[in-house]
C-alpha cells in the first residue's frame, strides 16, 4: 500500500523512487494523529480548527530524506464529522536519479465520521467507532496519479490510558490494492507527558509485507496545545527504515468559546 516498503531489484531503482514515494512513509493509511501512522475514533468539535505541524528525518535503503514541513488541517463540521487536508514537503539528502530533490507529496483530503460515540466522546462510554475515507491527490515534483482509501477505527479509553485499532484498505496512485493494520497504546490522559507506542502491519498486492514499531512521548502543554517526539523502525524483506518524528498539535475554537 505504501511505496517505500516495496522491494526494488537494485539500489539504483530504490534511489530513483525516493522523492516519488517517500511521502507514503510518513503518511498512514488513515490520516494520522501525531505522532502515529494511525488515528483515533474522535473528530474535532463543530467550529474547531486543529493544525498539526511536524518534521522528520529518515534513513532507509536507497537514501536519506528530510521532511519539513508536514501539515494536517482539521476542521469540525458538526454532526460528528470533520474535514481533513494534508500534504508534506520532502527533500532528498543523498544524490538520486530523480530530476528534483524536493517535492510536495502525500497530498490528500478526507472526511472522518464517528459512527458510535463512546469513551472518547464527552459523556460517552465503551468503544468509540469511526470511519475515515480519503482521496489521494497528485503531488508536485513527486507523486503522480490519484487513489483512494478508507479506514475503520475503534478506540477505548481506560484509567491507565487508551487503545486505538485501525484497519484500512487502499487503492494507491499506481492502482495497487493494499491493507494497513495499526494498534496504538497511549499512557494516562491526565499525565502531562505520557508515553505512546504503535505497532503496524502493511501489505500491498505483489509486494512484501512490512512491520513497524513506534515509541515516543506526547507532552500536553495546554488544553489545545501538545508537542510530540517519536522514533519509528520498519522492517521488510531485505530493507530497514529508521525515522525520527517531531511536531505539535494546536487547536483553535472558531466559535470563540471552548467546548
Amino acid at each position: 500500500m505504501q511505496l517505500y516498503f516495496r522491494a526494488a531489484p537494485c539500489r539504483r531503482l530504490l534511489s530513483s523512487l525516493v522523492l516519488a514515494s517517500i511521502g507514503a512513509l510518513i503518511a498512514p493509511s488513515a490520516n494520522a494523529m501525531r505522532p502515529f501512522d494511525g488515528t483515533d475514533a474522535a473528530v474535532a468539535e463543530k467550529g474547531m480548527f486543529e493544525l498539526e505541524l511536524g518534521g522528520g528525518y529518515l534513513r532507509q535503503t536507497g537514501g536519506r530524506m528530510r521532511t519539513l514541513p508536514f501539515a494536517v488541517l482539521n476542521f469540525g463540521l458538526g454532526a460528528d464529522t470533520e474535514f481533513v487536508a494534508e500534504g508534506r514537503v520532502q527533500t532528498g539528502i543523498d544524490r538520486t536519479d530523480t530530476p528534483y530533490r524536493t517535492g510536495l507529496n502525500d497530498t490528500q483530503v478526507s472526511l472522518k465520521h464517528v459512527l458510535r460515540r463512546g469513551s472518547l466522546q464527552d459523556g460517552g462510554s465503551g468503544i468509540s467507532v469511526a470511519v475515515e475515507c480519503s482521496a489521494l491527490l497528485p503531488g508536485y515534483h513527486g507523486e503522480h496519479g490519484n487513489g483512494g482509501e478508507c479506514a475503520a477505527i475503534a478506540s477505548q479509553r481506560f484509567e491507565w490510558g487508551a487503545v486505538h485499532l485501525n484497519v484500512a484498505s487502499e487503492r494507491d496512485r499506481e492502482h495497487h490494492w493494499g491493507q494497513f493494520h495499526g494498534l496504538i497504546f497511549e499512557g494516562p490522559e491526565d499525565w502531562t507527558v505520557h508515553p505512546v507506542v504503535e505497532l503496524t502491519h502493511e501489505h500491498t498486492a505483489g509486494e512484501p509485507s512490512a512491520n513497524g514499531k513506534l515509541a515516543g512521548l506526547v507532552w500536553k502543554i495546554g488544553e489545545e496545545l501538545a508537542l510530540d517526539a517519536a522514533v519509528r523502525r520498519v522492517r521488510t524483506d531485505g530493507a530497514h527504515l529508521t525515522e525520527l518524528r517531531f511536531g505539535l498539535t494546536w487547536g483553535l475554537d472558531m466559535n470563540g468559546s471552548h467546548n
